[in-house]
């Protein structure tokens, strides 16, 4: 069931009952990237599934990564309606929680932050910019392959063909202002001074093989959060709830109770 957040401007999914559980999806996805894992982690949380900012039903906001972690932070408070609230991001989503959790400590009770971390390194930080000048000049459609790789590793791209076509088909729906937007927002983001304002327990995770936010990233993540734990997930790239639905289960079990 959808139903909008955040005095209208959030379009989200949700599903099943118990503690408020939300699920932030990355820039090179959709929250369709979450559906593996839905059916499992709604049998003991209300599950609640945004579409960022700019994505999907969601309205665009103005005003860089901070504006749209204070937009899910409203809609946040608006659907847990006072519950303690757990919110896992991924990608992109991981660093609008993150952002999020810093400027509204009390929004959340815990953390899970997959396949992010607090600033990039200058050639990650060109890649952004590079994806942004390039779908500025050609389109989406010309960094699309660029896209998919980051997401996923070459062998798992040819094992799953159907996976690919619908995630790429999932990529070319983004809106290209929001894309380049975010884009620049990433290329010039560094919260590292800031995270010892988060005070609540974070799982950071992480795959083995992302090459979009690589384990160096995750590991200076976590060492800065006070409370925080790491998990490496084997064989993974950039989405493991999408390539290996119950290894991300697994990851989370013991954080989520």
């Amino acid at each position: 069931m959808d139903r909008l957040l955040a005095n209208g401007t959030v379009n989200a999914a949700q599903s099943g009952e118990g503690p408020p559980l939300f699920l932030f999806h990355s820039l090179l996805s959709d929250r369709a990237s979450f559906d593996a894992i839905v059916p499992d982690l709604e049998r003991s949380f209300r599950t609640i599934v945004p579409e960022l900012p700019g994505f999907g039903g969601s309205r665009a906001v103005e005003g860089g990564l901070i504006a749209v972690a204070d937009r899910m932070a409203e809609a946040v408070k608006d659907a847990a309606a006072g519950a303690p609230a757990i919110v896992l991001g991924n990608g992109y989503g991981g660093f609008v929680a993150l952002q999020m959790a810093i400027r509204h400590p009390e929004i959340a009770s815990k953390f899970i932050l997959a396949d992010c971390g607090a600033a990039f390194s200058e050639p990650g930080r060109e890649a952004f910019r590079n994806m942004a000048k390039a779908s500025r000049e050609k389109g989406l459609e010309a960094i699309t392959d660029v896209a998919m790789r980051r997401l996923f590793a070459p062998e798992f791209q040819a094992q799953h063909p159907d996976l690919m076509q619908d995630r790429r088909a999932a990529f070319l729906r983004t809106d290209p202002d929001v894309f380049r937007a975010a884009c620049d927002a990433l290329a010039s983001l560094d919260l590292r001074s800031e995270l010892s304002a988060v005070k609540v327990p974070v799982l950071v995770l992480v795959g083995e093989h992302d090459e979009a936010t690589p384990p160096p990233m995750s590991h200076e993540l976590a060492a800065g959060l006070p409370r925080a734990e790491l998990k490496i997930i084997p064989g993974c790239a950039h989405v493991p709830q999408l390539q290996s639905p119950r290894q991300f289960l697994g990851a989370m079990k013991g954080f989520l109770l």
